[in-house]
């Protein structure tokens, strides 16, 4: 066996005519400790990659998830028109969009950045906002069209986000944030039994919410066609040169 290279036959000073299996003294035992080495630093690799999972800003993630049931449960307790069940729904709701602004927050600031978070983060906003709505669509509370609007955009824009993400990434806007924090106080209001002006107020909340949902949801069709038509352009440019 010719052109091993040195570190495969066991050590440093080892000839590069000579195999591991050659039986020549000492080969055997550095490659047994070099071989021993790799296998130690993939499994301490690995349990690193498994510890990283359980930082603050996946928990809070996971804490997120799970409230998505319990949420649903006080939303429609005693037929989902107590005012006290209510409340603790309202609750539920609260901590769920409190900790999704933290669990991000944390994540960069940090460096905890996992892939189950880039996967899991997603869909827990999208879990409570969607129960939230779907509950009170349910109980005739909030018009299905408006349910419609929101969730159709949220799908439609995450879906998109996928077929461009070959020419690049479609950043967050500050539109976008003006439309999460009224769409959380729009539904977070309808989530309460309120009454009197506050009702009154919580429609047209509702109405700024459902606004900014087409608009930013427009904007961000205009920027990933932006995105592919730019990225097609360097791709043929690219081609051109390497012709």
């Amino acid at each position: 066996m010719t052109g091993v290279p040195a570190s495969a036959a066991g050590g440093p000073g080892a000839p590069g005519t000579r195999g591991a299996a050659a039986g020549a003294p000492g080969t055997g035992a550095s490659g047994a400790h070099g071989s021993k080495s790799s296998r130690g630093g993939k499994l301490g690799a690995v349990a690193v990659n498994q510890a990283s999972l359980w930082n603050v800003a996946n928990l809070l993630t996971m804490l997120r998830l799970v409230l998505v049931p319990g949420f649903v449960a006080l939303m429609l307790a005693d037929g989902g028109y107590d005012p006290v069940w209510r409340a603790w729904a309202w609750a539920a709701f609260a901590v769920a969009m409190i900790t999704d602004i933290f669990d991000g927050h944390l994540a960069r600031t940090y460096n905890l950045v996992t892939d189950f978070g880039k996967i899991a983060d997603p869909i827990a906003d999208k879990a409570i906002m969607g129960a939230a709505l779907i509950c009170l669509s349910s109980l005739g509370d909030l018009p299905w069209w408006v349910t419609g609007v929101i969730l159709g955009r949220e799908l439609g824009i995450t879906l998109l986000r996928f077929l461009v993400i070959r020419y690049g990434v479609i950043p967050a806007s500050r539109g976008g944030k003006m439309k999460t924090l009224a769409q959380g106080t729009a539904v977070g209001m309808y989530v309460l039994a309120l009454t009197g002006p506050l009702a009154t107020l919580r429609f047209w909340v509702m109405a700024v919410a459902v606004a900014l949902t087409v608009v930013t949801g427009l904007d961000y069709v205009r920027q990933a066609i932006v995105l592919r038509r730019q990225g097609l352009a360097d791709r043929k440019a690219a081609a051109k040169e390497a012709e």
